[in-house]
């Protein structure tokens, strides 16, 4: 079976098939125990509970499967982040991170690996090959950036990073695994919080890491297991069956969003809008040479802040929020959170809804927002 999207989403639904015995349940069962039967020699056995556990090792499977890739869970996105830097990192090591990427990384790294002795610079993801990467250990890229949805050449990225040696970090938490595979571009690391689309029902926190390089793994592993940044049992549960559902949901979420983009393009109500899918998007080339789809979060300037505020709280099939990712529609103006964008910035999340009742309640509440 060939290595598309459609053949991981197809084998991903019988995973658990080929573990099966006659009269096993073929809904993964939640294992809550921090204690097994553990008598004689312990090796090869599960031991406790902050070692593993076989929900997470269930979740694991799928996301391995996914990333084609060994995959360790976490209970959320920042807390993988955190493995990759505290597990890797060393004083005197410098890192490079995106300007316009997930803010909470870089208060991670100012506020605590400063402390260690880790220095870091930042660049725009538009420009992030400029420059170039002597002198760093670490270079993390988020592609798309959030919010913004810039897009840097991640081929371009790795081979560069890695001539100066460097090891390359991707954040993929706005693409999943099936819009964007970055270690088949070249990242030695993936990261990503499952809390968003994968798990998609806005009800867990969770996140994982994935390289195929075994040395990397063990030293994000032992940092799991000796800093105790575990997830639970049954956030994990949650995100297994988040994900047997995955490829519908995303597929559903990023047709929507093609259908969608344009037409918030032409509104008079609107003086903006990026989405790699749209012919005009400065990023459009590049997102169609190295990713699957062109994602599902549609960034979107209105004149002023009350207007923008209005487009969102007036809206019947948005629900104001913060995070992504979810079965619902949602937005948020992120200026509020400090983010270097126009005062009248929507970070929109397309969900599930039905495309021309979603489009009809954006269309009537842009209408409304420029009153």
């Amino acid at each position: 079976m060939t290595d598309t999207p459609s053949a991981r989403a197809a084998r991903l639904a019988h995973l658990r098939r080929a573990e099966l015995a006659k009269g096993d349940p073929v809904a993964l069962p939640l294992t809550l125990a921090t204690m097994f039967h553990l008598p004689g020699d312990p090796a090869g056995y599960a031991q406790y509970g902050r070692f593993s556990n076989p929900t997470w090792d269930a979740v694991e499977k799928m996301l391995t499967h996914l990333e084609g890739a060994p995959a360790l869970g976490f209970p959320s996105g920042m807390a993988a982040t955190a493995a990759v830097f505290f597990g890797l990192l060393k004083s005197g090591d410098r890192i490079l991170l995106p300007s316009d990427g997930y803010y909470t990384t870089r208060v991670l790294t100012e506020r605590f690996l400063t402390r260690l002795g880790v220095t870091y610079d930042t660049r725009p993801t538009s420009t992030f090959l400029d420059g170039g990467f002597e002198g760093y250990r670490l270079v993390f890229v988020e592609t798309p950036a959030n919010p913004g949805l810039d897009i840097c050449d991640l081929v371009a990225v790795c081979e560069a990073a890695h001539a100066a040696g460097a090891l390359v970090v991707a954040d993929n938490t706005t693409m999943t695994p099936y819009g964007q595979r970055p270690l088949d571009l070249g990242a030695d690391i993936v990261v990503a919080a499952d809390t968003k689309a994968p798990n998609g029902h806005s009800d867990v926190l969770f996140g994982h890491v994935a390289s195929r390089n075994a040395e990397i793994m063990a030293a994000v592993s032992d940092w799991r297991k000796l800093a105790g940044g575990i997830p639970g049992p049954f956030e994990a549960w949650l995100v297994h069956r988040g994900l047997e559902t995955l490829h519908v949901r995303f597929e559903r979420m990023c047709n929507t969003a093609e259908a969608i983009a344009p037409r918030l393009a032409a509104h008079p109500a609107v003086s903006k809008v990026r989405f790699p899918g749209l012919e005009s998007d400065p990023s459009h080339n590049l997102a169609r040479a190295q990713m699957d789809r062109f994602g599902f979060l549609i960034g979107v300037t209105l004149g002023s802040e009350a207007a923008a505020e209005r487009f969102i709280n007036d809206c019947a099939l948005i629900q104001p929020a913060t995070s992504f990712g979810g079965v619902h529609t949602s937005a948020e103006r992120r200026a509020r959170w400090g983010d270097a964008v126009d005062q009248g910035f929507v970070r929109l999340s397309i969900g599930c809804e039905p495309a021309d009742e979603l489009w009809a309640a954006l269309e009537e509440s842009l209408n409304r927002s420029e009153g």
